[in-house]
């Protein structure tokens, strides 16, 4: 599903390039549950974000379902996102001026889902969340673990094939982790490939593998 060949992302500074990622080689297959892990700075934010296409500079190749994105054009690579990929972000990224239900409908609009069936569909993760109460309130108006599981929720509300969670339990307390990673291992039953970066060896016990980065490098499979 997602092949990497020979990436690298570096960030120019006044000494010169600095990279964040070094020869990086990697295939993860369809229906895997994968896990980066590594110390601060290793660059797994940064791999993670290359791979959902939220970063477009870098070098090498990559290929998604044997598509090479090195060769898209910016929009071609939105499309992309839009149409395999639910992101769960470190720092939530819900849409400021949107209600919680209004932010879990955008991914459905992306794909040309109906209105009248992505009401139902919003009710649904809504209820499954247990956030229903939440629905016309807005971002500010919730707290750091009410905010992550409406961003999981959004990640997931579209049936995307690869999900992408950056430390998706980081905001939550020891129950409401528990049940998030009970949630992306049935998903991840049913098909669903997912990346995850976390620090949590009980996070990364639900994945297939682990990859290790330290200092850009790839060290460990």
């Amino acid at each position: 599903m997602i092949k990497l060949l020979n990436l690298e992302k570096s960030v120019k500074t006044k000494a010169g390039f600095t990279y964040l990622l070094r020869q990086i080689n990697l295939d993860i297959a369809e229906g895997e549950f994968v896990t980066i892990m590594g110390p601060s700075g290793a660059g797994k934010s940064t791999l993670l974000s290359i791979i959902g296409f939220y970063d477009s500079a870098w070098e090498g190749e990559y290929y998604l379902f044997d598509q090479a994105v090195h060769k898209l054009a910016p929009k071609e690579r939105a499309a992309l996102n839009k149409r395999h990929v639910g992101f769960v972000f470190q720092q939530f990224h819900l849409l400021e001026d949107l209600t919680v239900a209004e932010n879990l409908d955008i991914p459905l609009s992306y794909r040309d889902v109906r209105k009248s069936e992505r009401e139902g569909i919003v009710a649904d993760t809504l209820d499954r969340f247990g956030i229903v109460a939440k629905k016309d309130l807005f971002p500010s108006q919730l707290s750091g673990g009410q905010q992550q599981l409406v961003a999981v929720a959004r990640a997931i509300v579209a049936k995307p094939s690869l999900i992408l969670a950056d430390e998706p339990t980081g905001n939550l307390h020891s129950d409401q982790g528990r049940e998030i990673m009970e949630l992306f291992k049935k998903l991840n039953g049913a098909g669903t490939t997912i990346v995850q970066v976390t620090h949590s060896e009980t996070n990364a016990a639900y994945g297939h593998r682990i990859i290790r980065l330290r200092d850009g490098w790839l060290v460990k499979e």
